[in-house]
């Protein structure tokens, strides 16, 4: 909860810090509010704006309320106390939440601020004055009192998202959840998830990484508060192994007569129906209006040769022209109809585009850009698809590649800058995204993934927002994000809720004694007499350890190890032992053995911890 300085002689320490802190601002708009995205525009006006414990929220329409009910719930998390919604006139103080539809040149999502004696917020549309609702909270992070003035902004692409691949290695509920407030908090608006919901229909395809039913609808929910779209994706008919590993009858089987796990035999119309069956699925959590296919690396280490029935499908239904790419053009296709038979939008990666077919993509379908291949983003453009740019310069990778933030800023990167080809007009471009992935599942935590991930969220809700280089330095770009801050209701995850020290751990059939030590990215080790209690054994997928009942033993205490990190949550006036890279629980087995189960298949082990 912020305090609040009453002193007059801290207050100008405090203001004369601050203005040391950010000199790109200070110099470059020394009259415009600090927000980022930046504002589009700021007519200044004399006075100000003061927020104080008279404020209400005046909202007389059923948008408005929607609206000034999560600004309220936003400014009393923030520390701003409780707010009242109200009906009627306004008076000084008050914040004024008003939905215009004929205030059509302030689009699906822009708005205008009016700072003065009140302050309101006007716009087209629910989205365009929750937008606004996020500058004043941005504005108010800075202080309660906000420089009268007028700004009109409205944002130049109309998607503006991150991509995370939850889709092997399980990313916990409480860090999506931050991430969709986040993500709000700085206008952006579609959050794509690669993910496995745990399935009714397909039992067997439930292996661990997999998210309950209930799980998505409440993200999704919170993401429809905040105005964020969640969009799924299975991918197909590459990297299917979370689905299909135990489904040798739907693998593709090459020349030599191997099974490849990873890939779907396109041929087959069983292989079809099981991944619309799961598409129909997902409908009954997912509500929004596009899907993501994947469609990415069906062939990634090997090629169309090896699999010559895929060309005789394909010669089979398209003639003798017709090529192995047309059958993976087929495939595509299909999904589509039955996507746009379901009222949604297909959406698909751009590699599997490499020119070689003669079938084409059936229209409508938006292709996110992401690699440099023979077919280029102009060329998708003047076919006609809708085009984002999901270039690999914005890829956060596990312990792997991170995103040049600094060097994008400075080169004032915008969506128009694709991998391989920069286009000179923003014409058919949708926008763009951050993607994030788990190809080293163990080299960072989520919370180390946290720390390299938001200065490139901030930076790509500017470049996607509106002026892509608005500070004259990135030193000055950095400070306007440090100036707003996080958004409000973010769980602080990077705190272990006990102390440092000796402890011992008892449970239901077994106790040991162990020294708990907070680790610099917010979790715990738990070394034991013998070692550092860590996960070890089984199939690794990823480099991580994912089976389920793999045994929790001590080894050699080693700092750089992720899997010896671990999460102490609180639960039933005990603690869960999560580990911090398998998501998964620690269960006692019945001669006594630690080991890790998905929460909902065993019962979690609840430890009481003593000093």
């Amino acid at each position: 909860m912020r305090r609040r300085w009453r002193s007059a002689g801290v207050l100008a320490a405090l203001t004369l810090l601050f203005a040391a802190s950010l000199p790109a601002l200070a110099q470059d708009e020394p009259t415009t509010p600090v927000t980022v995205p930046a504002l589009t525009d700021w007519t200044p006006a004399s006075g100000s704006y003061g927020y104080g414990r008279s404020t209400r929220l005046v909202a007389d329409g059923a948008s408005e309320r929607r609206v000034a009910g999560t600004l309220a719930d936003d400014l009393r998390d923030a520390g701003h106390g409780a707010v009242p919604v109200v009906r009627g006139g306004a008076r000084t103080g008050d914040i004024v939440i008003d939905v215009r539809p004929a205030r059509t040149s302030l689009g699906a999502e822009g708005y205008e601020l009016t700072a003065g004696k009140r302050l309101s917020v006007t716009a087209a549309t629910e989205t365009g004055a929750f937008y606004g609702t996020r500058t004043l909270l941005q504005l108010l992070a800075q202080g309660d009192r906000i420089p009268a003035g007028r700004t009109v902004d409205v944002p130049r692409y109309k998607e503006r998202g991150v991509g995370v691949c939850a889709c092997y290695i399980h990313i916990s509920l409480p860090w999506l959840e931050n991430l969709v407030r986040e993500m709000a908090y700085h206008k952006l608006n579609q959050l794509l998830l690669e993910l496995k919901v745990k399935s009714d229909a397909h039992p067997e395809a439930n292996t661990w990484g997999y998210y309950t039913k209930d799980e998505i609808r409440g993200l999704v929910a919170l993401g429809k508060r905040y105005h964020v779209e969640i969009i799924p994706e299975i991918n197909s008919p590459g990297h299917m192994d979370p689905w299909i590993e135990n489904r040798p009858d739907l693998q593709l089987t090459d020349s030599d007569g191997n099974k490849q796990p990873a890939r779907l035999d396109i041929t087959r119309p069983e292989a079809l129906a099981y991944y619309t069956s799961l598409v129909d699925e997902y409908a009954q959590v997912f509500t929004s209006t596009s899907w993501h296919m994947g469609a990415d690396e069906y062939m990634l280490g090997s090629d169309f040769a090896k699999y010559p029935q895929i060309l005789k499908y394909a010669q089979d239904r398209y003639g003798p022209g017709a090529t192995p790419q047309d059958a993976f053009i087929d495939f595509v296709n299909h999904v589509h109809a039955h996507a746009a038979d379901k009222g949604r939008k297909l959406r698909i990666w751009n590699d599997g585009l490499t020119g070689a077919n003669t079938v084409p993509v059936a229209a409508g379908t938006t292709v996110e850009h992401w690699l440099n291949v023979a077919t280029k983003p102009s060329r998708l453009r003047s076919q006609g698809y809708p085009l984002m740019n999901a270039a690999y310069a914005l890829y956060l990778v596990r312990g792997g590649f991170h995103s040049d933030t600094k060097g994008l800023y400075e080169q004032s990167w915008d969506p128009r800058s694709f991998e391989g080809e920069k286009l000179a007009t923003a014409e058919g471009i949708t926008g763009a995204k951050i993607s994030l992935w788990p190809d080293n599942g163990r080299g960072e935590t989520e919370n180390e993934v946290a720390v390299a991930l938001w200065p490139a969220l901030r930076h790509l809700a500017q470049a996607t927002w509106g002026d892509p280089h608005p500070d004259a330095t990135y030193t000055g770009f950095t400070a306007r994000g440090a100036a707003v801050g996080h958004a409000p209701g973010r769980r602080d995850l990077t705190r272990v809720p006990v102390a440092d020290g000796s402890y011992t751990f008892r449970t239901q059939g077994r106790s040991f004694d162990a020294e708990v030590a907070r680790t610099a990215d917010g979790y715990a080790t738990v070394r034991t007499a013998d070692g550092c209690l860590e996960i070890r054994g089984g199939k690794l997928t990823l480099n991580v350890p994912l089976q389920p009942g793999v045994a929790a033993t001590s080894q050699s205490c080693d700092a750089g190890n992720t899997l010896q990190r671990w999460q102490l949550e609180p639960a039933g006036g005990g603690f869960r032992l999560v580990n911090a890279i398998t998501r998964m629980t620690v269960s006692v087995t019945d001669d006594g053995r630690l080991v890790q189960y998905p929460p909902d298949r065993c019962t979690p082990a609840l430890w009481q911890l003593t000093r």
